[in-house]
């Protein structure tokens, strides 16, 4: 999977040497594909994040959207024109899109950032989903996969989904776009938040930290480690109800975070199963379930977060279990079942 995104963003790279148009750097794979579990055995979803910098002459702001009517934390990206003149003779430099933009765009013949993935001001998400699908059309038959394999491009306005089949499989790749916070683990990306996501928010997500936690616990914990496994039952289980398996997810990093490592070794299976169970029933009685990333000062050291994501409040993923007394006894049940 990262070997044909890699080819992808390299060919595309290439393609659009001297434009205006984001720079793509190279993908990044998160999610239960690659951190080694997964809910179930048919059609996998390998899930990437190609992050975006800005190209010359612009620069990325991150604004935050104090909204206390959307879920979560959400940003937008404003991009400005950036002036490139000498220091000493501002406006004198007949390249700089900033001051001198009909000039550029009549030397370069190509529009700027604003003028092609922008709503207003803002990166727009879906315009940049357009375009990034008509570039993977017409750069798919210069890729050594195109050779083995089919390609069908999915429908949607928030990534871009690549089903690739052959004779003998077929696999779903889903790429999302994102830009870095601050040099750290944390992105804010293009996925949607609720059926009414605004094309110019970009949710913060966490997803990405999560997996570099669960790569640096696999070279801490013993090599038989059965942690996945614990998680991948747990979560096969709850695949067939209405529950999330991100808490289940969540629980198991908590385990892997406080208990010793030596515990995690193939023998105490029985007792690390029974360790999560228990402590998805206290969160369920107590309708309380801490984030994981969010406001965690106790992550390993290489999990880099930026500062207002490690002091923050860690949000309560339960938290809708105390407003619905119904959703809790549904909960409740589904844990007894389990």
């Amino acid at each position: 999977t990262m070997a044909l995104i890699d080819n992808f963003t390299n060919v595309i790279g290439r393609a659009l040497t001297g434009t205006f148009y984001p720079v793509l750097q190279q993908a990044i794979g998160f999610g239960s594909a690659f951190e080694g579990w997964t809910s179930r055995e048919e059609d996998i979803v390998y899930r990437v994040v190609i992050p975006l910098t800005p190209p010359v002459g612009h620069t990325f702001h991150l604004e935050r959207d104090n909204d206390q009517q959307r879920p979560g934390r959400n940003f937008r990206v404003r991009v400005e024109l950036e002036c490139s003149c000498p220091w000493a003779h501002r406006g004198e430099n007949p390249l700089c899109f900033l001051h001198h933009p009909d000039v550029v765009r009549g030397t370069t013949r190509q529009p700027n950032l604003l003028d092609s993935l922008c709503t207003g001001f803002y990166l727009d998400v879906q315009k940049i989903v357009i375009w990034f699908c008509a570039l993977v059309r017409a750069s798919w038959q210069r890729l050594p996969q195109s050779r083995s394999w089919h390609l069908v491009l999915l429908g949607s306005t928030r990534s871009c989904n690549l089903r690739l089949n052959n004779d003998k499989e077929s696999f779903l790749v889903k790429v999302l776009f994102g830009v870095r916070r601050h040099s750290s683990d944390i992105f804010i990306t293009s996925r949607a938040r609720g059926p009414q996501t605004p094309s110019i928010m970009w949710p913060e997500t966490y997803a990405t930290a999560e997996t570099k936690f669960f790569k640096h616990m696999a070279r801490r914990v013993p090599q038989d480690s059965s942690h996945l496994k614990c998680l991948q039952l747990l979560a096969c289980v709850l695949a067939r109800k209405d529950f999330s398996i991100h808490s289940v997810k969540t629980i198991i990093m908590h385990l892997l975070n406080t208990i010793p490592v030596s515990r995690w070794h193939r023998k105490y299976f029985l007792l690390q199963l029974s360790d999560a169970l228990e402590q998805l029933r206290l969160s369920l009685e107590e309708k309380h379930l801490e984030h994981f990333i969010l406001g965690n000062r106790k992550l390993p050291e290489e999990i880099r977060l930026p500062q207002d994501v490690q002091r923050a409040k860690p949000p309560n993923l339960f938290h809708g279990l105390i407003q619905d007394p119904a959703a809790h006894s549904q909960a409740m049940q589904a844990y007894l079942d389990l």
